[in-house]
């Protein structure tokens, strides 16, 4: 072994991003603790720290950033490996980061605990492990064990994309679209659920392009109901484009999977989502919203938007906050738009300046806390199925399948059990119950 690693080894772990990253980010230490380390909280001293980072904004490399700053801070003697998206597209920008030892790309990290050992992490410049994204047609992951920190298990089921919307990043990041085998993904859920996971949540970049052998999303979704002991299925994101009306009826006859769609909106108006080169008009949208809500009752969805867009004026702006203040979104993310080199959109003339951006970004976020809080309170009296996450001072928490957080007194221990809660009132973005 080149690394001077000591005997009793340690490595700790810091997630930027999105799911499918948080869902890497446990396949990843899980393959670890296989080669002998031991895992440790981010704040604690570890003899290596990886960083599974995200490009998706200046944002999310400027938080790299300041988390290896923060490591290096607590513990000057660890070493850090900058895995991930960030990596991938800009490895000698992460190599130049004072601190770091490694940078992996997005493919090369799920085998970095089987290799870890022969690298040479006091080399005077930082190792570079990346490789160019060829077109695959599928992928596997080795299953070992599972994680048991938390209640619900991020699945990963597909990766890449293939859309190349003009703002992003990602396709240069994880590749084209690529979906994972079914028997494999199958095989993980099992071992997910016998280690007691009562739901599970399908990630991926696009997760509606999942397509392996004639199989489709509602195929995985089909197969993964038929698991003895899963109790719920989540679709953490996506685009309104990639599911039909036989897709959201399936939602409202099925008992598994969750009343919840996250579907990504980007701009309300239709001159920014040719630029962005969306694949649909707002009426287009629309009309997938009024399906969803028309027919699965009671139905939660939420959506992005990226503010400040090249080009976007006052008026493009007034039609994206009309449209989210009409429609019934249950909350809505934001997000300041932020060149990326390799985005066609980088080169787009007409930039928004930072203070507009920041303007038109509270108006949306005071808009969206006001969509929330009026969904809230259409749950006051009802009877919800809560799955329990974790004890407060305040009682136990959990959510329900439209994904809000509920609260309950109990003197029992609730964890990972789903129990039905009568919501009385909402506080501070908690709806309040009791146990029936």
């Amino acid at each position: 072994m080149k690394s001077p690693m000591p005997d009793t080894k340690t490595v700790s772990f810091y997630t930027l991003g999105c799911r499918l990253n948080q869902a890497e980010t446990a396949l990843i230490e899980e393959s670890f603790i296989q080669e002998g380390y031991r895992v440790v909280p981010f704040s604690q001293p570890a003899d290596l720290c990886i960083i599974n980072s995200c490009t998706v904004t200046e944002k999310g490399d400027a938080d790299c950033r300041k988390t290896v700053r923060r490591f290096k801070r607590n513990n000057p003697e660890g070493h850090v490996a900058v895995v991930g998206c960030y990596s991938q597209v800009a490895a000698d920008e992460v190599s130049r980061i004072p601190g770091v030892n490694l940078v992996v790309g997005t493919r090369e990290k799920m085998s970095l605990a089987s290799q870890i050992e022969t690298l040479d992490l006091n080399r005077t410049r930082p190792l570079i492990l990346k490789n160019s994204l060829k077109k695959q047609d599928s992928f596997s992951i080795d299953i070992t064990s599972a994680d048991q920190s938390n209640v619900r298990a991020n699945l990963k089921i597909q990766d890449g994309c293939d859309f190349f919307c003009s703002y992003c990043v990602i396709p240069y990041a994880r590749g084209r679209s690529h979906s994972r085998r079914l028997d494999n993904l199958l095989e993980e859920a099992r071992h997910l659920v016998d280690y007691g996971h009562r739901e599970l949540v399908l990630t991926g970049i696009n997760v509606g392009t999942y397509h392996y052998r004639g199989k489709t999303l509602l195929h995985v979704i089909r197969e993964l109901e038929k698991i003895p002991g899963l109790d719920r299925i989540r679709i953490s994101s996506i685009e309104n484009t990639t599911f039909t009306k036989e897709f959201l009826q399936y939602m409202a006859d099925s008992d598994k999977l969750c009343s919840f769609l996250h579907l990504p909106l980007q701009s309300g108006s239709d001159d920014i989502l040719i630029r962005m080169n969306r694949k649909y008009t707002t009426r287009q949208f629309e009309a997938v919203l009024e399906q969803a809500v028309n027919i699965v009752p009671g139905i939660a969805i939420g959506t992005d938007v990226i503010v400040g867009f090249p080009g976007e004026t006052d008026e493009h702006f007034e039609e994206t906050f009309r449209f989210l203040e009409k429609f019934p979104f249950a909350y809505f993310h934001i997000f300041s738009y932020s060149d990326r080199s390799l985005a066609k959109a980088s080169k787009f003339n007409n930039k928004v300046d930072a203070k507009t951006i920041k303007q038109r970004s509270k108006i949306l976020r005071g808009l969206g806390q006001h969509k929330k809080n009026a969904f809230y309170e259409k749950q006051i009296g009802k009877t919800v199925d809560v799955l329990f996450e974790q004890k407060k001072k305040n009682g136990w928490t959990g959510h329900n399948e439209n994904y809000i957080l509920v609260q309950a007194e109990s003197s029992e221990n609730l964890k990972n059990k789903i129990l039905p809660v009568t919501i009385n009132r909402i506080e501070d973005q908690t709806a309040i119950g009791t146990l029936v």
